[in-house]
């Protein structure tokens, strides 16, 4: 078995583990668990004896201490599902060596393109290599680069007892892709007192900030009547719905927003004559800019429903996720220490907000104090996804470095 970040990345990432939204089970897709078992006897094989697959599709495992003294237990999460948003079949991971600069045509689709332009980060790239698709798959890197980069950073840790450490705990989870990332994890049974996920993008970046997300759903239930007949009376709920679509604000949404700015965002439309459906989600860095963006959507539906007098409806919002560094600023030695095993690892350390949520966002309010690290990949959930094998390398050391730096500071 070769043991690089890269050979683990490439074996994993031809491992089909597409998440569905769809489906009500737990792991949503059952495929998830073939990665799990893979995982699972790797890290047996790495020595870590209490690793498992659980019922839910989690997988645990511990890298005991190897010092006497006490020091805080920390974990590393990353999740095995990829994005429903883009296929993950079939998946035909390409290496360019000693990346030149330049644009990258895929083999497998030339019209997609990787171009500098629109990926500036390649600028840093020159004389690395590169892992790209074929461009008719995504490539998975989000988040398998993370857990390449955490098994990676086991089997180092096993493998040099020198280097002290405390305990060290592995959650590996599902279906974060979905929202259901942590659904059903066992924090007493994985015992650890802090986290960090391995799921950011730009090597040195640590997220200690996360949107806070709610989702809308509105339902019209409008007045079907036989179309030869409907003068005066037909009031179609199909029609409906898309007059309040096209009264959201432009300037609020993912296409025009950027920074701290939050967006609404349609991401469903179902329906029919009588009855239809939208489904949105709200996003912003702190409760009061979703409760201002909620406000604005129902205003418009409140506007839009007199011209129609016979029909109603119904608005709800969905609690899904609260940003997290309402958490970590009570607990600042956790992005403190990340950002110094970042230096020791030969980068600037760099923090940011995430315009989006990890498994860090739930596990923070769960009990669990969680920021995000760097995992290295870029434009996720595309065909266009990429990551670089020195990039996952210095994950490697960041999560080492971090290890050892608890040690010293307990």
């Amino acid at each position: 078995m070769t043991d690089t970040v890269t050979d683990r990345f490439l074996r994993y990432v031809v491992i089909d583990t597409q998440s569905d939204a769809k489906s009500a089970a737990q792991p949503s897709t059952e495929k998830q668990k073939n990665l799990g078992r893979l995982l699972v006897q790797e890290l047996l094989e790495i020595g870590l004896s209490d690793a498992h697959l659980d019922e839910h599709g989690y997988i645990y495992a511990t890298i005991p201490s190897n010092v006497d003294k006490p020091v805080p237990v920390i974990c590393f999460c990353s999740h095995m599902d990829t994005a429903p948003d883009f296929t993950g079949t079939n998946v035909k991971p390409q290496m360019i060596r000693t990346y030149a600069g330049g644009d990258i045509q895929l083999s497998g689709d030339p019209q997609q393109i990787i171009r500098v332009a629109d990926h500036p980060a390649l600028r840093d790239q020159i004389g690395n290599d590169i892992i790209t698709t074929d461009g008719t798959t995504l490539l998975g890197a989000d988040d398998k680069a993370g857990l390449a980069e955490i098994m990676t950073a086991a089997q180092f840790l096993i493998d040099n007892p020198d280097i002290k450490h405390g305990t060290i705990k592995i959650l590996f989870t599902v279906d974060e892709e979905i929202g259901r990332g942590v659904d059903k994890v066992d924090l007493k049974k994985l015992g650890a007192q802090f986290a960090y996920t391995m799921d950011g993008e730009t090597a040195g970046s640590i997220e200690d900030e996360t949107f806070s997300a709610d989702g809308v759903e509105i339902t019209i239930q409008g007045v079907a009547i036989h179309p030869g007949f409907a003068k005066g009376k037909m009031e179609n709920a199909i029609k409906i719905a898309g007059a309040i679509i096209d009264r959201l604000p432009k300037h609020v949404a993912p296409e025009t927003t950027e920074g701290r700015e939050g967006f609404i965002h349609p991401t469903g439309v179902t329906g029919s004559m009588d009855k239809a459906t939208i489904g949105l989600i709200v996003r912003d860095f702190n409760d009061e800019g979703l409760a201002t963006k909620e406000a604005m959507i129902e205003a418009i539906v409140k506007d839009v429903m007199p011209d129609y007098p016979g029909s109603s409806y119904t608005f709800e919002v969905k609690h899904q996720y609260r940003n997290m560094k309402a958490i970590l600023d009570r607990h600042p030695e956790i992005v403190d220490n990340a950002v110094e095993a970042i230096r020791r690892a030969g980068m600037e350390p760099v923090r940011g907000s995430i315009r989006g949520g990890t498994d860090g966002s739930r596990l923070s309010f769960m009990g669990l104090p969680c920021p995000n690290i760097f995992a290295g990949g870029h434009a996720f959930h595309s065909p266009l996804e990429w990551v670089s094998r020195q990039d996952m390398e210095k994950a490697v050391k960041t999560i080492v470095e971090l290890a050892k730096i608890w040690e010293e500071r307990s």
